[in-house]
């Protein structure tokens, strides 16, 4: 289960949106930090609903319908086309953009470049997003794949079946906790992506252009393959 759960972590709808909600988010400086943190926020949100969810199901012995799965694929879809058409905007009005600062450490002057969203010069100091806003997406994104969770337990034979409750319980903590491992380890890899020296303005344009456009593409696929 510790395997699944990491495969599913790296499903292509939860990095896409992992990766675009950290360019809709001003990382300013502190970006490594705060593009980590996104990534483990929308982690912890998306395995506490899988794993809560599948919980209530097992203990009261629920049925998840079909159509639940396919409102989570439809509104993890629409979420996709709402990141893209942010991002696209940011990028296209000019609010999304790369320079670089000089830093004083006492020894010696050394620059950076951060990654800003505001307008040209007017940085912004309020996440867009705050604390919240991740985890509670990565809740949403995990609506659809809840159904799925259950059904690939080995010992849930129907609901409402307790004799193997402790060990089914267990099973999807092992789950939860695979997610977690696989988003957190993309977050590492998008935080230093984020941070590279090469991320200078137009190499951060086309690549938050190149975001929005993969967002947009991929949540119209999602929805149209339903």
């Amino acid at each position: 289960m510790l395997a699944l759960g990491f495969l599913h972590g790296l499903g292509v709808d939860h990095l896409m949106a992992i990766a675009a909600l950290s360019l809709a988010t001003p990382l300013g400086p502190a970006r490594y930090a705060r593009a980590l943190g996104l990534a483990v926020k929308f982690a912890v949100g998306h395995a506490v609903l899988l794993a809560l969810g599948a919980g209530l199901v097992l203990v009261f012995g629920w049925q998840i319908p079909a159509r639940f799965e396919q409102g989570g694929e439809l509104v993890g879809g629409c979420l996709l086309i709402a990141l893209g058409l942010i991002v696209g905007w940011l990028t296209l009005s000019g609010r999304l953009y790369v320079h670089s600062h000089a830093h004083d450490n006492g020894h010696k002057t050394h620059g950076h470049w951060h990654l800003h969203l505001a307008r040209w010069g007017r940085h912004s100091h309020h996440p867009a997003l705050h604390t919240v806003m991740p985890g509670v997406l990565g809740a949403v994104f995990a609506m659809s794949g809840l159904r799925a969770l259950l059904l690939s337990l080995p010992l849930w034979s129907a609901p409402g079946d307790t004799q193997h409750l402790g060990a089914l319980l267990f099973l999807v903590t092992i789950f939860a906790l695979g997610i977690l491992m696989s988003m957190s380890l993309f977050g590492i890899v998008l935080a230093h992506t984020l941070s590279d020296r090469r991320m200078t303005g137009h190499v951060a344009r086309v690549s938050a252009a190149a975001t929005a456009l993969g967002s947009l593409t991929l949540g119209i696929y999602w929805i149209t393959a339903l």
